[in-house]
């Protein structure tokens, strides 16, 4: 696809691109769609082989060969590590007698973090850049594709290209100028604040926390973490995404990104959680233990990571997907929104359907969660 001025095309990895233009893109805004998060997942076998997760980025070139816009995009056997879930339309296509798989994914692999998916300071590119994603998807007979966790700011531009839209709820902590943890405890009701300090004092009984980032991030601490994840990671979805040398490398490329909090007992690591730091938000990503310890998990993924952003002076934390019992902790119901280009034009007035009744409950299970808040309610 040519204009006057780029060529949008389909390229074989985000490895083979100038990393200095592909970050100039995004200004380094998000650390899950840097050159160095998606070149590693390639790198160390995350993604490609028999992952099911293909990179085929399409990018925007100048007549020079520079780069004016990508968009991180991904060739899926299944529906796999996305956290916006598919596999009742995929069910009901191919009972249709339709191949819903493969399909094309906009997003930064097995991470449900908002962010840009359109990466470009030109947003005249932003349309370009969309209709090359639907031709490729004509062009080699793919059922659709789909843009997960985009932030706000780019919506109304898949929305302009007629995908339909769909939204979810997350629970994000917002910082409201608090100064220190407890200032955010003055602004919870009474019996909540009570409760979140008794659970940090029991989580913390007997441990010894600490926040590394950097250099201090060695390789047994990444040994101990690789545990922690592979742990969870089998616990919950089977087979974990990220391989061992995965860790290393964000340890090495991303050091100014990546925080690893580590619980120890007895000069042992026992669990781990690890964040990458955004340009306001801090994301918490994978946690993990080898023991069962009341509190622990709230301690390290949840209350750690609050008492890092105010230190940091970031405005949110993104603790990931799921999760209702974050609403208690003082994390809050935020929606967030995926897109959604169908080809087949059956089955998206099937999906259109289904998305209008669902967005009507999701509206309405934001409002009882806001409600259950632990702030202080006025009046």
């Amino acid at each position: 696809m040519s204009g006057a001025e780029f060529t949008i095309r389909s390229v074989e990895s985000v490895s083979e691109l100038p990393a200095e233009e592909w970050d100039a893109l995004t200004v380094g805004a998000n650390p899950f769609v840097s050159h160095a998060f998606l070149s590693i997942l390639e790198e160390t076998g995350s993604v490609g082989g028999s992952s099911g997760w293909t990179p085929m980025p399409i990018v925007a070139e100048a007549a020079d060969g520079s780069l004016g816009g990508a968009i991180p995009v991904y060739l899926k056997e299944h529906s796999q590590g996305e956290y916006v879930f598919d596999h009742a339309w995929a069910d009901a296509f191919h009972r249709a007698g339709g191949n819903y798989y493969p399909k094309l994914q906009i997003s930064a692999p097995f991470t449900p973090a908002t962010g840009p998916r359109l990466l470009t300071r030109n947003p005249a590119l932003r349309g370009p850049l969309l209709r090359g994603v639907e031709e490729v998807c004509g062009a080699n007979g793919l059922s659709s594709a789909h843009a997960t966790f985009i932030e706000p700011e780019q919506l109304s531009a898949f929305e302009d290209a007629g995908w339909l839209i769909r939204n979810d709820i997350q629970f994000h902590w917002e910082r409201r100028g608090y100064e220190s943890f407890d200032d955010f405890l003055g602004a919870l009701s009474s019996r909540k604040r009570k409760d979140i300090r008794k659970e940090r004092s029991r989580a913390q009984e007997g441990v010894d926390i600490r926040v590394l980032t950097g250099g201090d991030i060695r390789s047994e601490h990444w040994d101990a973490f690789w545990g922690f994840y592979q742990d969870t990671g089998l616990r919950k979805w089977g087979t974990p995404y990220l391989k061992r040398d995965a860790f290393t490398l964000m340890g090495e490329r991303m050091a100014d990104s990546v925080v690893l909090i580590l619980a120890f007992m007895e000069g042992e690591p026992v669990a781990g959680a690890l964040n990458f730091i955004g340009a306001h938000t801090l994301f918490g990503r994978y946690w993990g233990a080898a023991i069962d310890k009341p509190f622990l998990h709230f301690e390290l993924c949840y209350y750690q990571a609050i008492d890092l952003a105010i230190a940091l002076g970031l405005d949110r934390v993104e603790a990931g997907a799921q999760g209702g019992h974050k609403l208690a902790r003082g994390y809050e119901p935020v929606r967030t929104c995926s897109a959604h280009f169908i080809a087949h034009r059956g089955l998206r007035e099937a999906i259109c359907e289904f998305l209008e009744r669902e967005r009507a409950g999701m509206v309405q299970d934001q409002l009882w969660l806001g409600e259950r808040t632990p702030f202080r309610k006025e009046g």
